[in-house]
């Protein structure tokens, strides 16, 4: 380091990294990969905003120096608030939280900006002390800082830290509580309104779990034909899987008067199913029942839970419900084993599990062909594929996938699902008037369905009518508020209106969800460019590129069925005013 100019000076250094980084990295890389450069831009916004620098973001690290002890802290204090926001929605094995250390003290700084020395050390040992989502901070930090924040301080005592001469003396930062405020309830509908939380399986082997879920799936499937119930869609009450929860909150999230929860116990040929109904707005019991009955009756024991709801809520049958409602005999085990793990498969929404599911549905129509849900998510399958530009698909797949959509209606024609199916392949093929229809039709068959009036939104969005196709996706989220495609779809129709302000609300909205998501950064980025935030969207851009190298422009403009190219003009345009596109 001879010739070298170095700087000897005292700076507050905050180190931080993310907790389980490798294990969220073999799960799911594109995903960890987006929220990883999600997290990078919230630190550099607080840090600068704070009158930091970032020293270095090497992997899942973070390193800054700040003038002041207070600009570090008041720094890393907004970061873990806004993760923490960032994250709610996400699924507790899959949320990225960071450790953050603070410590004041001498460092060396080099005239590229880097530093060294025991000042940074001791920040590195201090978030290493710190738990994920935390915030420890040294004696010297605590005392520049103590009085100057809302914030409090759990004293740790002194701490022996690797390569530290000397111990440390740790405080725990207890970050200030803003004034509680309730998120706003939604209002709850003017019928007797359900949600079916997440089947808790019992089996004693996790392995069992895609088990419990298909239960309690097709419950809430067959409550959702009842146009005298609101139902909530399995997206959004699996968002409370393995948690601990307060039926009155979730009765406030989803906009619900009851809960009905649940567990599940497979032995051999045997299932044993415990269900109780819950008042969410007292928290009493409104009815409980046990089923022990072998597995090949298990449509019998849905048929029979849902039918006890219809009781105990004193829900009035119409003429078109009694019409929907099909009794159902018994069921070839094998075959709808291979139904429920196909349809965990494609919930994952990536390329490898929807060969997955398209494996186990094959199968299952081997064991059982007259199985129409295997036909209908075959072509769902096929669709989401296709639009995805995964496992090879091309738009020639498509007329393959509509053949199996109708084969499913052949043999399921009060299956939503059959139809839902068909107006999917419809759209792809840019057949929007059958489409339209096909979707009107699974509406029919599923008034509480998301999946129909996302579907019809959709629909109608392409074929031009935004506005009415807002309606529809909003009565989608309303009865899914959490699944992030319905989102993303709403974005895009208030964009196509121009409404820049909600549709950056939707599409951030669903970035939170669903952070590798490149087509709604591509939609974001364009959105930036035209209202002037180049910067913004070029920032996106390259975030896009990281997660999703082989996304091209052209793949979208070819795959979406506009009848009108206004909307892709609109696209592409706010893309070339960015920077991004030629």
């Amino acid at each position: 380091m001879d010739g070298v100019e170095l700087k000897q000076r005292l700076a507050a250094i905050l180190a931080a990294d993310a907790a389980g980084y490798s294990r969220l990295m073999a799960t799911d890389e594109r995903a960890t990969v987006a929220a990883l450069d999600a997290a990078r831009a919230v630190f550099r916004a607080q840090i600068e905003s704070n009158r930091g620098r970032v020293i270095d973001m090497a992997g899942d690290s973070v390193l800054a120096a700040f003038e002041t002890a207070v600009g570090a802290v008041n720094a890393a204090v907004a970061v873990q608030r806004e993760l923490s926001a960032f994250t709610e929605a996400v699924p507790p094995e899959r949320q990225m939280r960071f450790r953050i250390g603070v410590h004041m003290g001498d460092v060396i700084e080099k005239p590229d900006g880097t530093v060294y020395g025991d000042g940074v050390n001791i920040a590195a040992r201090l978030q290493a002390l710190a738990e994920p989502g935390g915030i420890t901070v040294s004696d010297a930090v605590h005392g520049a800082v103590r009085g100057k924040l809302g914030a409090s301080f759990v004293d740790e005592g002194e701490q022996p830290v690797k390569n530290i001469a000397h111990p440390v003396r740790v405080f725990r930062l207890v970050p200030p509580q803003p004034p509680p405020a309730a998120a706003p309830a939604l209002r709850l509908p003017d019928r007797p309104s359900l949600a079916v939380l997440p089947f808790t399986n019992m089996s004693g082997d996790p392995e069992q779990e895609y088990f419990a879920d298909g239960i309690t799936e097709d419950i809430i499937t067959d409550c959702s034909k009842i146009s005298g119930l609101f139902v909530i869609a399995r997206n959004s009450t699996f968002t409370f899987k393995k948690q601990s929860v307060d039926i009155k909150d979730v009765g406030r999230k989803l906009g619900v008067r009851h809960v009905l929860e649940g567990s599940v116990r497979r032995a051999g040929n045997r299932v044993r199913i415990n269900v109780q109904l819950i008042d969410a707005e007292s928290g009493g019991h409104v009815w409980a029942d046990r089923y022990d009955r072998d597995l090949e009756d298990i449509f019998l024991v849905q048929d029979e839970v849902t039918r006890n709801i219809v009781q105990t809520l004193a829900i009035r049958f119409t003429g078109g419900d009694q019409a929907r409602w099909q009794e159902r005999g018994k069921v070839n085990v094998e075959a709808y084993d291979c139904l429920i793990r196909a349809r965990s498969c494609i919930l994952q929404f990536k390329a490898d599990t929807a060969i997955e599911a398209r494996t186990m549905l094959e199968r299952a129509l081997q064991l059982d062909p007259q199985m129409a849900e295997a036909y209908a998510y075959l072509a769902i399958v096929l669709g989401t594929e296709y639009t995805n530009a995964w496992n090879g698909r091309t738009a020639g797949d498509l007329e393959h996938g509509l053949a199996l959509a109708r084969r499913a209606c052949e043999l399921g024609p009060m299956e939503a699902v059959a139809h839902d199916a068909v107006a999917m392949m419809l759209m792809w093929l840019r057949r929007l008037d059958e489409a339209e229809a096909a979707a009107r039709r699974a509406i029919e068959l599923a008034p509480n369905s998301s999946q129909a009036h996302g579907a019809l939104g959709n629909v109608l969005h392409f074929g031009g009518r935004h506005e009415q196709a807002i309606e529809l996706l909003e009565q989608a989220l309303r009865l899914d508020p959490q699944f992030n495609l319905w989102m993303h779809a709403l974005g895009r129709a208030q964009f196509a209106l121009g409404r820049y302000a909600d549709a950056e609300a939707s599409f951030k909205r669903r970035l939170i969800h669903m952070p590798s998501s490149d087509v709604t950064r591509a939609y974001l980025a364009s959105l930036y460019g035209h209202t002037g935030h180049e910067d913004e969207a070029r920032r996106l851009w390259s975030e896009l590129m990281a997660i999703n190298p082989q996304y091209t422009i052209e793949h979208t403009l070819r795959v979406l069925p506009y009848r009108d190219r206004a909307p892709l003009e609109q696209f592409v345009e706010g893309l070339r005013r960015a920077g991004v596109a030629e």
